[in-house]
C-alpha cells in the first residue's frame, strides 16, 4: 500500500473527516490520496498555510479530536508555524504534516545551508512550540510514526505534534495492509482521584468563602457537562480564565465572569478576598494572577488540579495544595462526593451577588461591549463564536451572554491576530452550525484571504468587523504611556484601512452596514455568508484594566469613593456576622 493512501486510511480510522491544507510539490501525493478516499473524508483548501493551521485547531476544540493540518516544504512548512504555536500555548490536540523533499535531496551533515529547492529543517523550527516534531525517513516507519503522532497529542495535556514527511517517502510502500502498531505515552504519575477528591471536599467544606476557578482544561477534557453538576451540588461561586467563559452558560446561578487583567471587577474582587481557590485545569498564568504572584488571593489556600508537572512548577502561592491529576477522572469523583454532602454557602453566595451588583456600577459601557451585548443578544442559540486578538476579543469576554450550547474559542496563550475567520472556518466545518467571527480592522487583514474559503464552501459564516480605523489597543496604550504619539496605529500615521464591504461584495459575500437589531437578528439566524461591519470611535479602551503591579482587584480606572466604600462594606459584614454555625461543619 502506498503511504499516502495508508496515511489517508489512518486518519478515517480515527474519525477525522476533514482535514486543511494548501497545495504544494512535497504533498502532493497525500493530495492525491485525499481526493482518491473523497467519500470519507474532505480536504478543505485555505490560502494561506497560517489558516489552515488556526482552523484545524478550530476544528480539534469542537470535536474533541484531533485537528489536521498539512503544508509543502519550506514557506509552507514556515507559515504552518503561527497555528502550531496557537495549539501549543492553549493545549489544542492537533497533528501537523509538513512534506519535505526527497530523503536524497537533503543536505545532510553539510555545512551548506541548502541542498534542495525550499529545503528547510522544519522540525527544529517547530520543537519548542510542538509536543514533539520528527522527520519519518523510512516508508516502513509510518505506521509506527502515525499511532506515535496520534497517542502524543491527544494524550495527557493535549498539544501539536508534527510529522515531516520527505516525498520519496510519501511515495513509498508499506504493504498491502500493515497492522496498527501500538504507542503507548508514558503513564503519568497522576495522584489517586479518589484521595484528591476526599482531600478537596474536606477543605471546602471548611472554608467560609470558597471560590472555584473554572480554566480552559475543563472543555478540552471533555468535562464540562460533569463540571456543571458538580457547580450545582456545591453551590459556590465560579470564576473563570479568559479562555473558558464558555465553561459555563451566562445565567448559571453561581457563574462570576471572567477574571484577570481585564477580568470583571467583581470577579477580581470575590477570589482576592476568598479563602479557598479551587482552580481546575487553569495554569494561572500571569494575566490571571497579576505579575505580582504575592498578592493573587492572598488569604486563600490554593487548591490547584493539573495534570502538567510542568505548570505545577509554577508556583502562586506558599498556601498551595498541589493534586496533579486528569479533570476526566478527578471530576466525577468530587460531583459524586458533593452529591452525598450537604451545602450551604448561602451567606457567601448572597455577599457575592450584592457585591457584584455594587461593582456593575462603576464602570460606564464601552461601545464595544455593547455591540458585543447586542450581538450576543441577535446569536443563534447554538452559535460557534470567534474571535480575533485584540479589544474585539476582550470584549468579546467581558461582555457575550454564553448560552448553553455555544461555544466560545479564542487564541490564548498564543494571543494570534488572524485567528477569528480561519477558525471560524474549523468550527462551522466541525460543527455543522453557523459561526459567528468578530474580529478588528488589524486582524481582520492577516487572513482576510479565508473569505473565499467560506464562499466557495458555502459557510454559514458571519464576519462582524469592529471597525475603528486604528490598532486599537496599541493605540490606547500610546495614549496612556507614550504622550499620545500615536505612530503606525491610525490612518494618519501609518495605519489604513480599505473599503471592507467592498472587498466582501467582490468575493461574493452580502455586506450591511451598522444593521439595526432586527435586521442584525435576521442576518445572523440564517444559513448563508453574511459581512457586518460595526463602526466605532477612533479611541477605544478597554475598562477594567489591571493597575501595573497590582492586585488584580485594583483596576483601573480606581473605584469612586462611595462605590468602593460600599462593597468593602458588604464584605465586612459578611466577615462578621454573628451567626457563624451556618457552615458545612
Amino acid at each position: 500500500m502506498k503511504v499516502s493512501d495508508y496515511m489517508v486510511e489512518f486518519l478515517i480510522k480515527h474519525k477525522i473527516q476533514d482535514v486543511f491544507g494548501y497545495p504544494g510539490g512535497m504533498v502532493t501525493h497525500l493530495m492525491d490520496s485525499l481526493d482518491k478516499y473523497r467519500g470519507q473524508i474532505t480536504a478543505h483548501l485555505n490560502y494561506h498555510e497560517q489558516a489552515c493551521a488556526m482552523a484545524a485547531c478550530a476544528w480539534a476544540e469542537i470535536t474533541g479530536r484531533p485537528g489536521v493540518a498539512y503544508a509543502t516544504s519550506g514557506p509552507g512548512a514556515t507559515n504552518l508555524l503561527t497555528g502550531v504555536a496557537c495549539a501549543y500555548f492553549d493545549s489544542v490536540p492537533c497533528i501537523f504534516i509538513t512534506g519535505q523533499v526527497n530523503t536524497y535531496e537533503q543536505k545532510g551533515d553539510l555545512t551548506v545551508r541548502q541542498r534542495g529547492f525550499q529545503e528547510t529543517d522544519i522540525v527544529a523550527m517547530a520543537r519548542p512550540i510542538t509536543k514533539a516534531a520528527f522527520m519519518v525517513e523510512k516508508p516502513e516507519d509510518v505506521p509506527a510514526a502515525l499511532d506515535k503522532a496520534y497517542s502524543i497529542a491527544a494524550g495527557e495535556r493535549p498539544g501539536p505534534v508534527l510529522l515531516d514527511i520527505p516525498m520519496d517517502v510519501f511515495r513509498g510502500e508499506v504493504g498491502e495492509k500493515p497492522p496498527l502498531r501500538s504507542y503507548q505515552n508514558e503513564t503519568p504519575q497522576t495522584l489517586s482521584c479518589e484521595t484528591c477528591a476526599c482531600e478537596i471536599m474536606e477543605i471546602l467544606r471548611k472554608a467560609q468563602a470558597p471560590v472555584i476557578l473554572a480554566g480552559h482544561g475543563i472543555a478540552l477534557s471533555g468535562t464540562a457537562e460533569v463540571f456543571r453538576e458538580f457547580a450545582r451540588r456545591v453551590k459556590i461561586p465560579v470564576v473563570t480564565s479568559m479562555i473558558a467563559i464558555d465553561v459555563l452558560p451566562a445565567d448559571f446561578p453561581y457563574a462570576y465572569g471572567i477574571i484577570g487583567a481585564y477580568g470583571s471587577r467583581w470577579a477580581n474582587f470575590i477570589i482576592d478576598h476568598s479563602d479557598c481557590v479551587l482552580a481546575l485545569g487553569s495554569r494561572l498564568d500571569c494575566r490571571q494572577t497579576g505579575v505580582n504572584k504575592e498578592l493573587f488571593a492572598p488569604g486563600a489556600q490554593i487548591l490547584r488540579v493539573d495534570v502538567d508537572a510542568g505548570e505545577m512548577a509554577n508556583r502562586v502561592s506558599r498556601q498551595e495544595r498541589q493534586y496533579r491529576a486528569p479533570l476526566e477522572a478527578i471530576l466525577p469523583a468530587l460531583s459524586e462526593k458533593a452529591a452525598a454532602l450537604p451545602w450551604n454557602f448561602q451567606p457567601w453566595q448572597a455577599c457575592c451577588a450584592h457585591i457584584r451588583e455594587e461593582l456593575e456600577k462603576a464602570d460606564s459601557p464601552q461601545p464595544g461591549n455593547l455591540m458585543v451585548k447586542e450581538i450576543s443578544r441577535a446569536a443563534p442559540a447554538e452559535a460557534m463564536i470567534t474571535t480575533d486578538v485584540g479589544q474585539n476579543q476582550v470584549w468579546t469576554a467581558q461582555s457575550w451572554q454564553v448560552q448553553d450550547k455555544q461555544r466560545v474559542l479564542f487564541s490564548g496563550g498564543h494571543g494570534a491576530m488572524g485567528y477569528g475567520l480561519p477558525a471560524a472556518i474549523g468550527a462551522a466545518i466541525a460543527a455543522k452550525r453557523p459561526a459567528i467571527c468578530i474580529t478588528g480592522d488589524g486582524g481582520l487583514q492577516m487572513n482576510i484571504q479565508e473569505m473565499q474559503t467560506v464562499v466557495r464552501e458555502r459557510l454559514p459564516i458571519k464576519i462582524i468587523l469592529f471597525n475603528n480605523h486604528a490598532l486599537g489597543m496599541i493605540h490606547h496604550f500610546q495614549e496612556m504611556y507614550f504622550e499620545g504619539n500615536f505612530a503606525q496605529t491610525q490612518d494618519d500615521t501609518g495605519f489604513t484601512v480599505p473599503d471592507f464591504s467592498a472587498i466582501a461584495n467582490a468575493y461574493g459575500i452580502r455586506a450591511a452596514y451598522h444593521p439595526d437589531p432586527k435586521t442584525l437578528r435576521a442576518l445572523l439566524g440564517d444559513q448563508e455568508p453574511a459581512f457586518i461591519e460595526m463602526p466605532l470611535p477612533q479611541s477605544t479602551y478597554i475598562l477594567p484594566k489591571l493597575g501595573l503591579h497590582k492586585p488584580i482587584h485594583q483596576q483601573e480606572p480606581a473605584l469612586p469613593p462611595d462605590i468602593a466604600g460600599r462593597v468593602e462594606e458588604i464584605y465586612e459584614r459578611f466577615c462578621s456576622r454573628e451567626n457563624r454555625e451556618e457552615t458545612n461543619e
